[in-house]
């Protein structure tokens, strides 16, 4: 099965673009694009690198709630955005739990305190714990956890279906991350401006009532993933049973919010269908 829908990245205004739809039980229903060209990932890092702690918990190495950041932070705020922390620097702004403050600083310090609990470098750990065991071999860590991945359209379909049908992590331990955390807190959403809730689980950004979003208008609101700086996105949608991803090689601005919600919802128009 292919999917038409996937042939709109034609007409985005970017050079290079790949995407794939990618079911639960791992089928790939369709394709489009160079989808073994890797593409700097930006803030889509993120999903990975939070995978990468909640294996580090599940060994006991970490624990969600042990101090972690700013003092008053642990684990748990620093993967959910409420620790604190500024946007791009290591400077408090706020106490935990208390706002939704997006901040790649706070995954900077995530990395740093997984390698020292571990004693292995914040990126091969992450090759060791999630990359090399779904196969994705064209992925790499290349600097900060908050925005460095480099990564193709086929190694995220293989995180994409993880993360449907987790083998790496206890189910549980998925739905927890997928699960609201400091429910109610208020934030700004990068590119979308303030949202009143601004929701958010562990790592993974949930949809919910946003508006307005990167993903479709037709997206139900259990829906969750990231986007990237770099033109970069993937969302799960659990009541379409699908994930989308999709890389490009242009950085984020207008042209991608006014391509990308009618492109989710085309592709979740033709998966009902």
């Amino acid at each position: 099965m292919s999917l038409e829908s996937l042939t709109l990245i034609e007409n985005w205004p970017v050079s290079t673009a790949a995407a794939a739809v990618v079911r639960t039980d791992g089928t790939v229903l369709g394709s489009y694009g160079p989808t073994g060209h890797r593409f700097p990932l930006a803030s889509v890092t993120k999903p990975l690198a939070a995978y990468a702690v909640l294996v580090a918990y599940e060994e006991g190495a970490v624990e969600l709630d042990e101090p972690a950041g700013p003092p008053g932070s642990t684990v748990r705020h620093l993967l959910a955005h409420t620790s604190g922390l500024a946007f791009d620097e290591h400077r408090v702004t706020s106490a935990p739990g208390e706002r939704r403050l997006y901040s790649n600083a706070g995954f900077e310090v995530l990395g740093d305190h997984v390698a020292k609990a571990t004693d292995i470098p914040f990126a091969e750990y992450l090759r060791q714990a999630v990359l090399e065991p779904l196969g994705m071999t064209s992925t790499t860590l290349d600097g900060s956890p908050a925005k460095d991945g480099v990564s193709t359209v086929d190694d995220l379909v293989r995180f994409a279906s993880e993360v449907q049908a987790p083998r790496l992590l206890d189910p549980r331990t998925v739905a927890e991350a997928m699960t609201v955390h400091y429910p109610g807190t208020k934030g700004v959403l990068p590119g979308y401006g303030h949202q009143n809730p601004n929701d958010w689980g562990l790592g993974f950004e949930i949809r919910d009532s946003k508006s307005p979003h990167w993903t479709g208008t037709s997206s139900s609101p259990g829906t969750f993933g990231h986007f990237g700086q770099s033109g970069t996105f993937l969302w799960v949608d659990p009541v379409a049973g699908a994930a989308c991803v999709a890389l490009t090689d242009r950085a984020f601005g207008p042209w991608a919010i006014e391509a990308w919600t009618p492109f989710t919802d085309a592709v979740l128009g033709e998966l009902r269908d």
